[in-house]
């Protein structure tokens, strides 16, 4: 019956396209090298690591499969050499990498702080943040758009914890290094350490602040829901530790970048751009467009039973790259991938700049929340903005995005 089930060729067998992810100008353009990936084999490249999917169609089809694979993270640092280490167990205890029961103890803690509803009642905070951000940067008249785009989600993200935005100067660094943290690269290793280090005495010390009283607004906010969920026996103290860092760091890393890259694409699109500062619905439009068209977000998958797919066996132990950062840009899912219209309607499929499957976002409400808001500001307050200076990509795996974008513009 198993070997039934198993029927197929392996993957050994198989002539396979070569992605080199992992090297350095491979994340310049990387949609360059799947389209040629394609034309050797339709859905399959291999890695050094492992396996990379690269048709749209077949990363939606193989979490049909995703009971039978846990996510990577663990492998990856398996695969780091950093197995015990400070960062590597900050990995082993993040709530993707647990057991169904556990994840799903961890994520019913969460699900409730991350809904629509209460994504929309911080609106008005956003709009208080990025007024402020752009009050203190647009007199500059000349940035790096990257760095500014920093500051904006994590002071959101503090305000929503109930953490002073005083702290983030001196996180900088280190949630800039944790965003690299599943670049496969060991290079990065002294530094996930320090910043692993660094980011678990700041929550120690902001939980100890909250539980003796101190606090910035008096209103409830998630540090407390958290604290009464553990306290309640809905997660450990450890687990509450881990689950912090890991907020400020997706609070930190991935919109920033998402907000980096719609300004990157726009600068060439100036009517689009334009359009966004005068009309917030013109402004969703381009969003959603942004996350088909490029986005940062990856994931890893390790195949814990062995199935077969589309004709292919995949055994156990195999490292497989889903690339939902360029997903969208798949001729078979996509009419005219490479044309950016945030009028397309119809013509995309849905993007997959969150995820898929259990392991799919929680934060994406906020996260849409926060970029519509932000950037529909943005363009109303740097005006007719241009590229001043050389652009630099970060690494593919991981966190995708740009490294430094040096503009000027007119201020509003």
């Amino acid at each position: 019956m198993q070997n039934a089930m198993l029927s197929g060729i392996e993957l050994s067998g198989i002539d396979l396209p070569y992605l080199a992810v992992d090297e350095p100008g491979f994340s310049d353009d990387p949609v360059a090298h799947f389209r040629a990936a394609r034309t050797q084999h339709p859905w399959l490249a291999k890695a050094s690591f492992g396996y990379v999917i690269t048709e749209y169609q077949a990363m939606r089809d193989l979490l049909a499969h995703d009971a039978k694979m846990q996510m990577g993270f663990v492998d990856i640092v398996e695969f780091m050499g950093a197995t015990g280490t400070p960062w590597g167990d900050f990995i082993a205890g993040t709530v993707q990498v647990q057991s169904a029961e556990t994840h799903r103890r961890l994520r019913d803690v969460l699900a409730p702080h991350f809904t629509p509803r209460l994504a929309n009642q911080y609106r008005s905070m956003m709009r208080e943040v990025v007024t402020a951000h752009l009050d203190a940067w647009a007199p500059r008249q000349a940035f790096d758009f990257e760095e500014f785009a920093a500051y904006f989600p994590i002071t959101v993200m503090c305000r929503i914890i109930g953490a002073s935005p005083d702290v983030i100067p001196s996180l900088r660094s280190s949630l800039e290094a944790l965003g690299l943290a599943l670049s496969m690269d060991r290079q990065y290793l002294p530094q996930l350490q320090e910043s692993v280090r660094i980011l678990d005495g700041f929550v120690r010390q902001l939980v100890d602040e909250r539980r003796a009283g101190q606090r910035l607004w008096p209103e409830p906010d998630l540090l407390d829901r958290l604290l009464e969920a553990q306290a309640g026996g809905g997660m450990t103290e450890e687990e509450l530790y881990n689950l912090l860092i890991f907020l400020f760091g997706a609070g930190y890393d991935t919109s920033k970048n998402v907000l980096t890259l719609i300004m990157h694409m726009l600068l060439d699109r100036p009517e689009d751009y334009r359009r966004c500062g005068e009309d917030m619905a013109f402004c969703r439009k381009v969003i959603e467009e942004s996350f088909r068209y490029r986005n940062p977000s990856s994931a890893t998958r390790v195949v814990n039973e062995a199935f077969s797919f589309r004709g292919v066996q995949f055994p156990v132990k195999t490292l497989v790259m889903f690339p939902w950062s360029v997903s969208g840009r798949d001729a078979t899912a996509v009419n005219d991938p490479d044309v950016f219209n945030p009028e397309r309607g119809s013509g995309c499929r849905h993007h997959m700049a969150f995820g898929m499957g259990a392991h799919m976002c929680l934060g994406q409400f906020i996260a849409r929340a926060q970029i519509e808001e932000g950037f529909h500001l943005i363009a109303r307050r740097l005006r007719n903005p241009r590229l001043v200076g050389a652009v630099n990509w970060r690494p593919f795996p991981g966190v995708w995005g740009i490294r430094g974008l040096p503009i000027a513009f007119d201020s509003a």
